[in-house]
């Protein structure tokens, strides 16, 4: 008993907040990202694919009500960006929820809510990509009358051999991480004024042609479609959280980093119910293609005419090929945060000599890059869900242990403990029940992989794993 007593303990050990805090203090990392930079990032990270391509298969299940759908998911959302202002002012290092839960709830906690965000990242990269593609084709149809043909432009199970687009926008952000932070930052937020200025100028133009009878009947489907509408949807706001892997690179995180979660949440909330409003109230549900490229479509349809078609989807290309940016870069330092703590190989911390961890961005970028070369949009969508709804429930326990363990720790913003954490996790569990049992499927598999990842290397070569081995030849 004594010896299963030892290996529960040794599983539920968590990394002391001070050592986090420390490590991120002494981080080889520049920090170099102010208010407007972080702001930047996590809206780039955020508006994206979310709102340019998912509406198109989202409006079918639910309606009109999609718009509904998007205030749902924003508000499972706000309830998890709470919690994570909170744990981002308290613990302002790489690793996201990954370092959170590591504080908070034990290793074996931490390993699972860090292989669910290689999936909520790695899986949600893909999925942008695929959906940039159909937007670069988009444009180049609509400009120089050419189209990249299908068998290089979609992934084997729809009908193609590669998608060639997809995997070329991501080796470009592997190429701009690694001219370093602060090129990258500057890159991020130009890319994330451009795709507001085009999303603004879509709501202009589709609102000229609203018209409320093609927002009835408003929920076919009910309260089921609208849920269901909503676990998709969701996809479409889970980068908020890439401000807080920018812990270790924030001038200033304590401050920042809340601020720029919450701040970037709201902006994100508006522009998508504006555009999902706008889009069904001109065309109509039947009308919003789920071509891949659905905003364009519905402008070519409201004007008649190419032109405002093709301003979109150019801005579209632009703006997409950021949220590839960003959320690679989220990756890439939740990798980081689980290398240096021995749960992953130590190759993936080592920083360059433009202070980024060359390696490991080389290896995610190749690995994103085949990803979504052969993998089609809607089921990345699922998966990157499901993986993000588990992290983000974890982060919301997290609150409320480090609140019970910590409760003098400084905390430079405070949620309302326990009803938003609480709220948030019953928000999460609501959204995971509508997900597909296929993705439910993937999803286990994946867990299954990471934890025989874990007990055949992590566990073994753990830091606090080694640190505990030490102590006890001393003691011995």
């Amino acid at each position: 008993m004594s010896g299963l007593s030892t290996i529960t303990a040794s599983l539920l050990r968590t990394k002391p907040v001070e050592q986090l805090a420390s490590e991120g203090e002494h981080t080889a990392l520049r920090r170099s990202m102010g208010l407007i930079p972080l702001i930047a990032l996590s809206v780039g990270a955020t508006l994206g694919t979310g709102i340019f391509v998912v509406l198109g298969e989202a409006a079918p299940l639910a309606g009109p009500a999609v718009v509904v759908s998007f205030v749902v998911a924003a508000l499972a959302a706000l309830f998890s960006a709470l919690s994570y202002a909170e744990l981002a002012s308290a613990v302002p290092v790489s690793g996201s929820a990954y370092s959170y839960t590591y504080a908070t709830l034990g290793e074996i906690v931490a390993w699972v809510c860090g292989w669910c965000l290689l999936l909520e990242y790695g899986v949600s990269v893909a999925a942008v990509a695929v959906g940039w593609g159909a937007y670069l084709n988009e444009f180049l149809g609509s400009t120089i009358g050419w189209r990249i043909p299908d068998a290089l432009a979609s992934a084997p199970s729809d009908g193609g051999i590669v998608n060639l687009p997809a995997a070329v926008v991501v080796l470009i952000a592997t190429g701009v991480l690694l001219q370093g932070v602060r090129e990258s930052a500057r890159v991020t937020t130009v890319t994330t004024m451009i795709k507001i200025a085009v999303l603004v100028f879509f709501v202009v133009v589709a609102v000229t042609a609203f018209d409320s009878g093609n927002l009835h009947p408003f929920a076919p489907a009910g309260i089921s479609g609208i849920s269901a509408a909503a676990s998709m949807v969701f996809f479409s706001f889970i980068g908020f959280d890439a401000a807080s892997t920018a812990g270790e690179e924030a001038k200033n995180p304590q401050r920042d980093l809340p601020r720029a979660i919450i701040i970037s949440l709201g902006i994100v909330t508006l522009a998508y119910v504006l555009v999902a409003l706008t889009a069904v109230g001109a065309v109509g549900v039947d009308k919003v293609s789920s071509s891949g490229a659905s905003l364009s479509t519905v402008l070519e349809q409201v004007t008649g005419r190419g032109w405002p078609a093709t301003i979109l989807a150019a801005g579209a290309v632009v703006a997409i090929a950021s949220v590839v940016l960003t959320v690679l870069y989220g990756q890439t330092r939740i990798l980081v945060a689980m290398s240096r703590d021995g749960l992953m190989p130590k190759v993936l911390s080592n920083v360059g000599v433009k202070r980024v961890p060359t390696t490991n961005i080389l290896i995610v970028g190749g690995a994103v890059a085949v990803l979504s070369a052969l993998i089609p949009l809607g089921e990345l969508v699922n998966a990157t869900n499901i993986g993000t709804l588990v992290s983000f429930g974890l982060v919301n326990i997290g609150v409320l242990v480090l609140r019970r363990t910590k409760p003098d720790l400084p905390r430079s913003f405070r949620t309302l403990v326990p009803l938003v954490p609480v709220l948030g996790v019953v928000m999460c569990v609501w959204l995971l029940v509508h997900l597909p049992g296929v993705t439910w499927l993937a999803f286990t598999l994946w867990s299954a992989v990471g934890l025989v990842v874990y007990f055949g290397y992590g566990r073994r070569r753990s830091a606090l794993s080694r640190a505990a081995e030490a102590r006890a030849e001393v003691d011995s």
